[in-house]
């Protein structure tokens, strides 16, 4: 039985020109996805007005309501229709679509939203009247007199009321208030000096603050760095590292934090191109091959980083929601990034994060005692506390004769000198022979001497690999790679940098390629699948770590053996000789897997733990 295509109509089908209202709804489906589309739209709106203070409220997760007040430049009673027009905009004048340097352009986003939910807009410019305008389900009210101090008041109810169809794909109010959540909190990130507050007004009222992120003072980094300590927490503003370079016209600005200071996911991560929120996969793999060679696979990076350019080297005219962009020079973008990451936690040194010993400190319990519980009116007066103190001193004068039976030394022993004030202190002691006591000014370390050499190993080999290059190991006979002719022209292009990593390809003719010479320290390689492997990366990301991986995964390995052992007894001068390398050498705040080569305790946390303070 055929079955009849559903495309093929019985007569010939009639060209239409849709509707206005049709249009509208179209529209929103490419720009207002779900309620958090619409937040972005209007937020963005009011920064491009020049607002200083932008306050967003939203009611069931955004499905009733959507409201945004800002204090920007406002609009007159005149533009308020023409601001409902499709493709009606003050952000460009239509002569240059690359120059673009504000959030919106398109003029697309309050007439989509008009057309699918109830929308007011309530607006005052300077030396004008108030005015406001409705609109519902595309039909345009007459604009009306209006009550406004300043700035723009968007309302949104009832969104998706016109096109029900589209409500049915909503997620619950709470996974739709937890993306409104995410792009304020991405907006507060890229204006740091504009403040922002997001309440939830389910069931009316003042409503429940959700976040609040008051402008910040001062210059770029401390202004940013203030606004992440508010919006993202002190653990990741105390264990970021500050990002600042330049290469090619293209500035790269931000923290990113400790390799020690990871992510089961990339929840943490933050990429701007010229302030604008975006989630580019360009730069996404950039930020993990900066990662690569500190992380383990199943730990994400933690990073806000913006991208700064001439506008006409980025395209951002790509997506409907602007999430993507384009680069004219991609190479440059992501090579500025992994440099300028992998620079910064090299001059961090040894530094490893602050959230190591909080969890070392956590994972430490006290037992549970039998002693009634102490409460402050039996606890003992300062005064009794001193006089214990004294009661305890070795040489108290008024305890003389009870210390005289005690037989004094003949001399005084030897005062050991105090910790030396390196940042890894001196060794003190090795524990089950694999973990070295360090004592600092401050507190004490506590080091994994296997973990540690093994970073010291590697990167001494890498350092090695830099200087002479990779050894190359000739084939006797060149493996023939069959391969369509475009995959073999891309890897072509790519062979002056394979062959500085030990692989040399030349053309076969067609599209096959020959294998001359692999890396000497993979041993016998699959030219085949290791040639596929990087074809892949390279038409996902335009470059490929693929082969550059494979080598650091050997001397990683060759690491691992010819590094210090657990159960090998050291002694002193090893132990701070151990200490003092890992203070010069980058990166050894972690191994080669990851995870941290030390925990640094201070000196209250250690006496907190034995309630001394």
């Amino acid at each position: 039985m055929t079955v009849p295509n559903p495309k093929i109509l019985p007569g010939r089908p009639v060209i239409r020109q849709l509707d206005e209202a049709a249009i509208n709804r179209i529209a929103a489906g490419e720009v207002v996805e779900r309620p958090a589309s619409a937040v972005k739209e209007l937020v963005e709106n009011a920064l491009d007005a020049g607002a200083r203070r932008i306050d967003i409220a939203y009611g069931d997760g955004g499905k009733t309501l959507i409201r945004v007040a800002d204090d920007g430049c406002g609009m007159t009673a005149d533009e308020l229709p023409l601001a409902l027009s499709r493709h009606a905009t003050s952000k460009i004048d239509g002569s240059d679509l690359l120059n673009i340097r504000s959030f919106g352009f398109r003029g697309e986003a309050l007439p989509s939203l008009g057309a699918v939910g109830r929308l007011k807009i309530t607006s005052r410019a300077e030396g004008a009247e108030a005015a406001g305008i409705a609109v519902a389900g595309g039909r345009i009210a007459p604009v009306r007199p209006a009550a406004l101090t300043r700035g723009t008041v968007v309302e949104l109810r009832d969104l998706f009321y016109a096109t029900p169809a589209r409500l049915k794909f909503l997620r619950s109010d709470r996974a739709e208030a937890q993306a409104i959540r995410d792009v304020v909190q991405r907006l507060a990130m890229a204006e740091p000096h504009v403040g922002f507050t997001l309440r939830d007004v389910t069931g009316g009222g003042e409503g429940k603050l959700i976040l609040r992120a008051d402008a910040e003072q001062g210059e770029l980094f401390d202004a940013l760095g203030q606004r992440l300590r508010t919006l993202i927490g002190a653990e990741f503003a105390d264990n970021a590292l500050a990002i600042d370079a330049e290469r090619e016209g293209i500035r790269l600005t931000g923290f990113a934090a400790l390799p020690t200071y990871s992510r089961g996911a990339a929840v943490e991560q933050f990429l701007f191109v010229n302030g604008r929120p975006v989630r580019d996969k360009l730069l996404i793999g950039a930020l993990r091959a900066a990662y690569m060679d500190v992380l383990s696979r199943d730990r994400h990076p933690a990073a806000v980083l913006n991208l700064t350019c001439d506008p006409e080297r980025v395209d951002v005219n790509v997506h409907p929601a602007k999430a993507e962009v384009r680069f004219r020079e991609p190479g440059v973008a992501r090579g500025l990034i992994v440099s300028g990451l992998r620079h910064a936690l090299a001059e961090a040194g040894h530094r490893a994060s602050s959230t190591v010993a909080g969890l070392t400190l956590g994972a430490m319990r006290a037992e549970p005692s039998a002693t009634p519980r102490i409460y402050q009116m039996d606890r003992p007066s300062q005064t009794a506390l001193r006089m214990a103190h004294a009661a305890q001193a070795p040489l108290a004068p008024e305890f003389a004769e009870a210390t005289a039976r005690f037989e004094r030394p003949a001399a005084p022993l030897p005062v050991e000198e105090p910790a030396e004030h390196h940042p890894l202190g001196a060794a003190r002691a090795q524990l089950h022979e694999n973990y070295i006591i360090a004592q600092t000014a401050t507190g004490l370390v506590i080091v994994d001497q296997h973990a540690a050499h093994e970073r010291l190993v590697y990167e001494r080999l890498k350092r090695q690999r830099s200087e002479n290059g990779v050894a190359a190991q000739a084939l006797l006979i060149p493996e023939i790679v069959e391969l369509s002719p475009g995959d073999a022209q891309l890897l072509l292009d790519h062979a002056a940098t394979l062959a500085g990593l030990g692989l040399t390809i030349e053309p076969f003719g067609g599209g096959a390629v020959a294998v001359r010479e692999t890396p000497a320290l993979l041993g016998e390689v699959n030219a085949t699948a290791l040639l596929k492997d990087i074809l892949d990366e390279l038409h996902d990301a335009g470059d490929s770590q693929r082969l550059q991986g494979r080598i650091d995964a050997v001397l990683s390995r060759m690491a691992c053996h010819g590094s210090i052992r657990s159960g090998r007894r050291m002694q002193a001068d090893e132990m701070n000789a151990l200490l003092r390398e890992m203070e010069r050498t980058p990166l050894s705040g972690q191994c080669n897997h990851g995870r941290p080569t030390y925990v640094e305790l201070k000196l209250t946390d250690i006496e907190r733990l034995f309630g001394r303070t």
